[in-house]
């Protein structure tokens, strides 16, 4: 990251904390393809594709000195089955099964990583067929389980990473995965948890993705609202059962070679193909630039939890309650989670606002060396997108409609200090 770049960006900042989210408009078909490493700042990144919220492909350039790319993978490209066995054949891992689908998803079980190992050279041997299905390991913690492997670095890019930094923060979970799959694996359509983005990068192997732009998902949906499983399945083509289809667009093809990186903007549905034996690192997240998505993700999760429970509300005394617990269950957080969320997020960018960084601390791999990383008006810009969703939190009714006597501080004393840090940096 050039700290140059940002010292001079000062008004380019204050211009997107004071905008709305651009269009999601985008040419048919064109994702741009970013070559050279040293040409490309943050700043490009932040202006080009996080704002207006567009796609792109990182070359392999981009992850060139990433351990995972020099020790797991063969001369020839292939998963290196032995050096993986030798490091992770003692671990647990979750296994989708790509041959059922199970409600809208693929069902999954624990494996012990040896056995899986095992069953995918057998598969390849087999001619990429197996009376077990075609089996993909997704969505494993590697990160969280062996800390102390050298996998890859996340790319300065996508550091500022609000769910990292707040999950890693009350220590429960992570948004940081390995997927490793034979040929032919695929994961079902869907968009990202809570809206947010994702980018994922090969560590070998190669991807198809086909992506479409929020919005477009709603022409895909049957005659009772659902989302197709498989947005390739020739059934969509049906108007009696998929009566909007002919309206949507093609959707955007991305065919992803070993080493490159793809970032998938916030509300894109996607369908993804392993057209090689591959493996690749994923990360979800959320930073300032994308967290008025996510809120409104919220908000529609929890009116669509209250219809579906309407007939409930006069007999049932914690209806509102209720309604928090079934959508929590359902993504993975409620209303006063989301307030802790941004509270964290806000108390990491006062401290460095008002008390600057220690050396200790920015020599270290933390939230705050990333903050300090992309400067103090990327954590005013923050603050500033922080105080608009906490605004637009405390006046919901329904979040006014919970017991909020636990929070602390409260709503009103939260806000009252992120916005004399920002008056405070500003001057």
């Amino acid at each position: 990251m050039d700290r140059a770049t940002f010292a001079c960006s000062t008004a380019f900042f204050r211009d997107y904390s004071s905008s709305s989210q651009s269009s999601f408009c985008l040419p048919a078909g064109h994702v741009d393809f970013i070559d050279k490493v040293e040409l490309f700042t943050y700043s490009d990144f932040f202006r080009d594709y996080l704002i207006p919220n567009h796609p792109c492909v990182f070359s392999a350039k981009f992850t060139d000195g990433w351990g995972s790319r020099r020790n797991w993978v063969t001369w020839d490209g292939k998963p290196d089955f032995d050096y993986l066995l030798q490091k992770f054949g003692d671990a647990i891992v979750p296994v989708a099964n790509c041959d059922v689908k199970e409600y809208n998803s693929n069902p999954k079980e624990q494996l012990p990583f040896k056995e899986y190992i095992n069953y995918w050279k057998e598969y390849i041997k087999n001619d990429y067929r197996s009376s077990r299905g075609c089996l993909y390991l997704k969505d494993w913690h590697l990160s969280r389980a062996f800390p102390e492997q050298d996998v890859y670095t996340t790319p300065v890019y996508f550091s500022s990473d609000w769910l990292n930094e707040y999950w890693d923060a009350i220590a429960v979970d992570d948004y940081r995965f390995v997927y490793m799959g034979p040929k032919g694996s695929w994961t079902p359509f869907h968009a990202d948890v809570f809206r947010s983005y994702s980018w994922s990068a090969n560590i070998c192997g190669r991807k198809k993705w086909l992506l479409y732009p929020p919005g477009q998902e709603d022409y895909l949906k049957d005659r009772h609202g659902n989302l197709p499983f498989d947005v390739t399945a020739p059934g969509l083509q049906d108007k009696s059962v998929y009566p909007r289809y002919n309206q949507s667009q093609p959707p955007v093809e991305i065919v992803q070679e070993a080493g490159e990186i793809v970032f998938i903007p916030s509300g894109w549905h996607h369908q993804v193909y392993n057209l090689e034996d591959t493996i690749s690192i994923n990360h979800n997240w959320v930073n300032g630039c994308n967290v008025a998505i996510m809120w409104c993700f919220l908000q529609d999760e929890l009116a669509a939890v209250q219809r579906e429970i309407s007939e409930w509300k006069d007999p049932m005394d914690d209806w509102h309650l209720q309604c928090q617990l079934i959508m929590k269950s359902c993504t993975g957080i409620d209303y006063k989670e989301f307030y802790n969320f941004l509270k964290v997020i806000a108390e990491n960018r006062i401290s460095i606002l008002e008390n600057g960084l220690d050396d200790e601390a920015s020599a270290k791999n933390t939230p705050k060396a990333a903050i300090s990383t992309l400067g103090m008006l990327h954590a005013v810009f923050d603050l500033k997108r922080t105080v608009k969703v906490l605004t637009s939190l405390s006046a919901n009714e329904d979040f006014k409609k919970l017991d909020l006597t636990s929070l602390s501080p409260p709503p009103e004393a939260l806000l009252h200090h992120l916005k004399a840090a920002i008056d405070t940096a500003l001057l």
